[in-house]
């Protein structure tokens, strides 16, 4: 079976559907997962074979079509239709990639992540089941209503009145933590997923003090979303912890020189984080899956809109605390930290969810679902 796997325009997305492209290959199936140039070497380094549909970067959709920069706007609402715009323009870039693709190749399913909204509109043009994925705990679903206004004119062309629905939804979400309306899924346990460096004994041994990692994910480099990370860094460093900072080495060698006591460059969360007391980041979607199914407390402040719903939801579960963005001065986070760190239920909450996580079924159950759905198997 031909599995055609549409990704977006940043290693966080992609990270989300890493694990289960390579499921797929691994149980005998061909796999494309097709994105835009710029990310290529994330998804082959990932051992999935990758399809440039685009040029374009994600950057570039912030220019409406008619060559205009969007401001974005303070209002809450707006801000998620802003966003949807903007995924349904980068879409709308990577879509005539994907036709010629999906016409010479022809798959027998695509898969995209929950913001590849280009992903419909190819399965529906090849007359294929579609497939969405979720990449987190869930987007607002006025981002989805964004992104079907941005792209009328491609959905015009392709002879559709709305977005085609998902015949299969494949979700994430510890199912205690989704919401009482959430849609029908298979369900899927979280696979952390990340590009790796050499692991070294400081990772996965702690020191004598309390270890507390901060993040600002995947994304972040010295031009983009650096003071947010510079940021938690100054704050979360006053606390008397051992602090490693995850990020790309081009970003850790702008912080240099620091602190004996603090490490900073592109860290193996899978060595480091069962050693981690506690976790202090911008609350992205795959960073908050991933210290999830590691079960380690973690202190939420969400920069991006989209993620203060789920935030809340694990605040409320016990196993977090969300700051408010105007709120994060450095008292406050020592503060939370804390009593946090003082705390055991939140480790105890933490772990249960993580347990939760675990007692899912693996990717090759969503694999074999996806056979089903398509009724051709290998």
């Amino acid at each position: 079976m031909r599995i055609l796997f549409v990704a977006g325009g940043t290693s966080g997305v992609i990270f989300g559907i890493v694990p289960l492209a390579q499921a797929a290959r691994n149980a005998g199936h061909e796999v494309f997962m097709a994105a835009p140039e710029n990310v290529m070497p994330t998804i082959t380094q990932a051992g999935v074979p990758g399809v440039a549909v685009s040029s374009k970067v994600m950057h570039d959709a912030l220019v409406d079509r008619r060559g205009v920069r969007v401001p974005v706007p303070e209002d809450l609402h707006e801000r998620y239709i802003f966003n949807g715009r903007t995924f349904g323009r980068y879409a709308a870039s990577c879509l005539d990639g994907l036709l010629d693709l999906a016409d010479r190749w022809r798959p027998d399913v695509v898969v995209g992540g929950a913001l590849a909204f280009a992903a419909p509109l190819v399965a529906a043009h090849a007359g294929v089941p579609y497939v969405k994925q979720a990449i987190d705990m869930g987007e607002p679903r006025t981002i989805d209503l964004g992104a079907a206004a941005e792209l009328g004119p491609e959905l015009e062309r392709l002879g559709l009145y709305d977005m085609p629905r998902a015949d299969l939804f494949i979700d994430i979400c510890p199912p205690s933590l989704r919401p009482a309306d959430a849609r029908p899924a298979q369900m899927m346990r979280y696979v952390p997923y990340a590009t790796q460096k050499r692991v070294e004994p400081w990772m996965y041994a702690k020191g004598d003090r309390p270890r507390v990692l901060v993040s600002a994910g995947s994304r972040v480099t010295p031009e983009s979303d650096f003071d947010i990370l510079s940021g938690l860094v100054d704050k979360v460093g006053k606390l008397e912890v051992e602090l490693l900072i995850a990020a790309p080495e081009t970003v850790a060698e702008k912080l240099r020189p620091l602190p004996g006591h603090v490490r900073a460059g592109w860290i193996p969360l899978h060595a480091a984080a069962p050693t981690c007391d506690l976790v202090v980041h911008h609350a992205g979607g795959n960073t908050t899956m991933g210290y999830v199914s590691y079960g380690v407390p973690q202190v939420l402040i969400p920069y991006l809109p989209y993620c203060v719903d789920y935030s809340r939801r694990l605040s409320d579960h016990g196993s977090a605390r969300m700051i408010d963005p105007v709120d994060d001065s450095a008292a406050t986070i020592a503060d939370v930290c804390a009593e946090m760190l003082a705390t055991p239920s939140y480790r105890e909450r933490a772990r249960e969810l993580a347990d939760e996580v675990a007692g899912l079924p693996g990717a090759a159950e969503a694999v074999t679902a996806i056979e089903r759905l398509t009724g051709r198997g290998l």
